[in-house]
């Protein structure tokens, strides 16, 4: 090929290399600009806030007061959002939860109700631990001081029933120490035992320590050794047939906040 040719090819694939450098650089920033576009898309969509919404939370009776200042602070926090509580015994929940009662979300005092109804519920994770005290009297005029005092047939016992999460926690702590009790009732939640003996209704019973905060002088509380007591998990789950499922699962993730722990701690609850 004569040199002249071979000019006028170089130059040829000069011009056509310079041609395509800005296309592709273009090419380049468009697709940047579209990677760029998408993620940011996914971060908001990841951080956007679930729609307000009427929460309907089943929740055991020992967090009756705590819940109603958590509440408070979550529909501050969230306007627009309005949480209805319904308190019990874990048990009857769980009753209502498989009887198709139509709620959002649940928090039971123990694992093990919670576990009977994995059909029902979200993934479930534990937002408090509490732990067993003796409720005695008014001014304790029995002097109870220990578990093996409640043996004392002398003394007025109420306990919760064996199925309800506190009723089971105090017949294992009292099976654990070889003491035998003979209630004088067996209630369907914890907060019935504390009423009964806040009323003289009874001269003691094993309640919640954090039951105890608000009843002042109205009874004596007697801690229990960490070394004789159990401790209470509490885990919380959205429910499966919940209309407001986002709500309802961004509420229970928030119960695990620092927000919310410290809530929970300051009426007495332990850190999960």
């Amino acid at each position: 090929m004569s040199p002249i040719l071979n000019r006028r090819s170089a130059v040829a694939a000069a011009l056509t290399a310079a041609l395509l450098v800005p296309a592709l650089s273009a090419c380049g920033s468009s697709d940047k600009k579209a990677a760029a576009d998408t993620g940011a898309s996914a971060s908001a969509s990841a951080s956007a806030e679930p729609k307000a919404a009427n929460l309907t939370v089943l929740a055991a009776s020992s967090l009756t007061d705590v819940f109603k200042t958590a509440g408070a602070a979550y529909e501050k926090a969230h306007p627009g959002t309005k949480i209805t509580f319904s308190f019990a015994g874990s048990q009857e929940l769980a009753a209502q939860v498989k009887q198709g009662a139509p709620a959002d979300a649940l928090v039971t005092a123990d694992t093990k109700t919670m576990d009977g109804l994995k059909a029902e519920t979200g993934d479930a994770s534990i937002i408090a631990k509490n732990r067993l005290v003796i409720a005695a009297g008014k001014g304790n005029p029995f002097k109870v001081d220990e578990l093996k005092d409640l043996a004392d047939s002398k003394i007025k016992v109420v306990l919760a029933a064996p199925e309800v999460p506190v009723g089971r926690y105090s017949k294992q702590i009292l099976d654990a120490q070889k003491i035998e009790v003979k209630p004088v009732s067996q209630e369907p939640n914890v907060r019935a035992v504390l009423s009964k003996v806040e009323l003289g209704e009874a001269d003691a019973g094993l309640v919640y320590k954090t039951d105890t905060i608000k009843s002042g002088d109205k009874v004596s509380v007697v801690d229990i050794p960490d070394a004789e007591n159990a401790v209470a998990s509490y885990p919380a789950a959205s429910l499966k047939a919940s209309k407001n499922a986002d709500a309802a699962a961004a509420f229970v993730a928030w119960l695990s906040t620092p927000e919310a722990q410290k809530i929970l701690q300051d009426a007495g609850f332990q850190k999960a």
